[in-house]
């Protein structure tokens, strides 16, 4: 396990640090051609403002790192990306692109993503210095083990910054004590961090037509945050935009074993729907990974409670 100090701008910094009550962050990449390996889920991802300053000045909990068109990367987070406008993230991007003799990006141009959950930002007052033994010309920054004597201390300093902004994020990770341990901490997700991972959990293809084309895909809630659902990998689903409508709507559904079905209502209500009913008792693509999978309770909950049956 580790904690990461990665380099960050001063500009991205202070937009989202003038925010209030952020609960995730986008903290992209404009290539992004390598994903991020350098934590696991639930580490510390701190941010090391670059030169001249080259002080410590916040972080937060990593979740989840991916490639994602351009235009996606907004509409899952819009200014939590650090600017104010997609206009604005568009020019950042190519800007970094030119001086990097990259060809200009295009709305659908994958840009690597690194999403941090409970991000904090710390005043001036509380900036900290960069370890010894963080070199500055590391462009991608350094994983520190909590093992070391530099990573241990900055996840007990990340620790209790973390505690002061979001002190829920912490209370629910009370067991084992937090302070000095090397635990990982449980990210509460948002619905950015949400409908990113539910797309790579289904390999960016449709759980029931297979459909690859990601503008028209949405991440769905099984239980919906209004009935109380969160965003969990397992309450989730990626599904054609229209599939999407009528499974909120309770015209389709998915059985637990990973049927979906069609409403016998659908046709009495709209006198159509034949491209559905061709669907109907069609067996889900599931995740290849179980843990992804969605929770049998909430399927059985839309079923009962959704359904019209």
């Amino acid at each position: 396990m580790s904690v990461y100090l990665y380099p960050t701008d001063l500009a991205w910094f202070r937009f989202l640090q003038a925010l209030s009550h952020l609960d995730e962050v986008n903290f992209w990449q404009p290539g992004g051609s390598t994903g991020f390996r350098g934590l696991g889920i639930g580490g510390l991802f701190l941010f090391r403002l670059k030169s001249p300053i080259n002080k410590i000045a916040g972080g937060g909990i990593f979740a989840h790192a991916t490639r994602y068109p351009l235009s996606g990367a907004w509409d899952a987070f819009g200014v939590k990306n650090g600017v104010p406008s997609f206009l604005a993230l568009f020019d950042a991007i190519n800007g970094y692109r030119s001086r990097n003799g990259a060809s200009p990006a295009t709305p659908d141009t994958p840009i690597g993503c690194i999403v941090l959950e409970q991000p904090f930002f710390l005043p001036e007052r509380d900036w900290i210095p960069i370890p010894a033994d963080y070199h500055l010309n590391l462009v991608q920054g350094k994983a520190f083990t909590l093992e070391s004597e530099t990573g241990s201390s900055l996840q007990v300093w990340g620790l209790r910054q973390l505690a002061s902004q979001h002190p829920a994020a912490i209370s629910e990770n009370l067991d084992p004590p937090m302070f000095g341990n090397p635990t990982l901490i449980r990210p509460r997700l948002g619905q950015g961090a949400f409908r990113l991972i539910v797309a790579d959990a289904y390999e960016k293809r449709c759980a029931i037509t297979g459909e690859k084309t990601l503008p028209v895909l949405e991440a769905a809630h099984i239980k919906p945050v209004s009935n109380g659902g969160e965003h969990r990998i397992d309450n989730g689903l990626l599904l054609r935009s229209d599939l999407h409508k009528l499974f909120d709507l309770g015209y389709a559904t998915i059985t637990p074993s990973g049927d979906f079905r069609v409403s016998a209502k659908l046709k009495e209500t709209w006198m159509n729907g034949k491209v559905y009913y061709d669907l109907d008792r069609s067996t889900i693509r599931l995740p290849p990974r179980g843990d992804q999978r969605p929770s049998h309770s909430f399927l059985e909950w839309h079923n009962d409670v959704v359904f019209r049956g």
